[in-house]
């Protein structure tokens, strides 16, 4: 597999448990097959920067890829409420996490390699609306297609981080890439906008439903 990493700075040894504990999936490096998109991630503050460019041998990894058809969005909101902070201090909402803790994490750590969706600013408060019960779980699955979101591959593990070889640096500039992430963010959020202000059938889903009706894996009003 060739990954990139988008950075302000040429990594050809990425540091294993770097980066941030409060990142989508925990500490680890994050990449993406795509070479634009981490081009869009490494001009992120309108600097120009890199997209790293690497071998990922997958022999002998442990993979969880929460995309599979064994897995369902409500896993991938369970790891992300693990590790990312500011969401919403209801009441709702803080239940909506302990149960799609209790009942829909992933221990992500007993795995080398993650990969999953990308939640970028806009993703981020879709499934902020979702846990907080603004909208069912049809709509944050629409919303989730909107603008083109990206997948990531994170590595976790030490095995992981050996298992790769840095290739080259192909540089991103910032006049061109800090605009295509704005604009797939702006295009994201407008879609949203649409598909929020429709309304929801009476059969859809919402976060108090799947509490209330302890809704767990498995259950095929999830698909």
């Amino acid at each position: 597999m060739i990954i990139y990493h988008g950075s302000d700075h040429i990594i050809e040894k990425p540091v294993f448990h770097g980066g941030k504990r409060t990142n989508d999936y925990g500490y680890g490096f994050y990449t993406t097959e795509n070479a634009d998109l981490a081009k869009e991630w490494a001009c992120a503050r309108n600097t120009d920067g890199y997209a790293n460019q690497y071998e990922l041998n997958l022999d002998g990894l442990k993979v969880l890829n929460l995309n599979s058809d064994e897995y369902t969005i409500l896993n991938w909101l369970a790891v992300l409420t693990r590790f990312r902070s500011y969401w919403q201090k209801s009441s709702l909402s803080e239940e909506a996490k302990d149960y799609l803790q209790e009942h829909f994490y992933i221990d992500v750590e007993q795995y080398d390699l993650i990969i999953g969706y990308r939640a970028d600013d806009s993703y981020f408060s879709f499934a902020q609306d979702f846990i907080a019960g603004a909208i069912s779980l049809q709509k944050l699955s629409e919303a989730m297609r909107l603008g083109k979101l990206g997948e990531q591959v994170v590595l976790k593990s030490e095995k992981a981080f050996d298992s790769i070889t840095f290739l080259e640096a192909v540089p991103a500039v910032a006049a061109r890439f800090y605009e295509m992430k704005a604009k797939r963010d702006l295009d994201a959020r407008r879609a949203y906008r649409d598909t929020r202000g429709a309304k929801d059938e009476v059969t859809g889903l919402f976060m108090i439903d799947i509490m209330r009706e302890r809704i767990e894996n498995g259950d095929p009003r999830l698909r």
